[in-house]
């Protein structure tokens, strides 16, 4: 059965929204550069507390050094950590000695081949990727969150070729959704704008993706 992280989470009250749905993991969006649903970290911290397992917590990151990035996951009390940049000062291999226990999520940006290369190269050291659809390159990083839909072949060649799980974010709604998983055979869908309405979550459109996950065979 394919897993679902509802991301962007702003409130205990949209992750027990979430949770009554079902879900089996929500995120938590710290300081970004751009994109929607960054929080302050202490209220990272409130919801976390509130979700209560076997529903996942994802802390979205973009720091880049080993250090900050364990701090402030100690800080959350999240289950999960997703790196949605490159560690610069470190390695993911330093980072799991920092956080022993904690799951480590790297995302890939899905732009062309090199996509292809990072996910094999960081496959070893993370407990799962997470495929988007952002540009790190761009004069303001965009680094998840921004709705667009990217060449799910590419990701389905990434989730074929690792041996880890993989997450496929990136434009996903109720109405896409179900393709995306026939054609990359995902671990897990995530998603954030595609449940929203004015910024907020919305209900049916929550419900409504999560039936057509539900009902979706890869």
């Amino acid at each position: 059965m394919t897993r679902i992280k509802i991301c962007c989470m702003a409130s205990i009250a949209e992750a027990e929204l979430a949770m009554a749905h079902g879900v089996d993991a929500v995120g938590l969006v710290s300081q970004m550069p751009s994109g929607p649903g960054p929080i302050p970290d202490p209220l990272i911290a409130e919801i976390a507390r509130a979700v209560k397992p076997p529903v996942k917590t994802f802390l979205l990151t973009s720091k880049s050094d080993v250090g900050g990035i364990a701090a402030q996951v100690r800080a959350a009390g999240v289950t999960t950590v997703q790196i949605v940049d490159h560690i610069i000062f470190g390695t993911l291999r330093d980072l799991r000695s920092a956080l022993p226990g904690i799951e480590i999520v790297q995302v890939i940006h899905v732009n062309g081949e090199i996509a292809v290369e990072e996910a094999l190269a960081a496959a070893p050291f993370v407990d799962a990727l997470l495929l988007d659809s952002g540009n790190p390159k761009a004069a303001i990083k965009e680094l998840g969150g921004t709705g667009r839909v990217h060449d799910w072949e590419t990701s389905a060649r990434i989730s074929g070729g690792v041996e880890v799980p993989v997450w496929l974010a990136g434009g996903l709604n109720a109405d896409n959704v179900q393709n995306a998983i026939r054609t990359v055979c995902p671990y897990g869908v995530d998603v954030c704008s595609g449940v929203r309405a004015n910024g907020n979550l919305d209900p049916e459109k929550l419900k409504r993706f999560v039936e057509s996950v539900r009902s979706a065979s890869p």
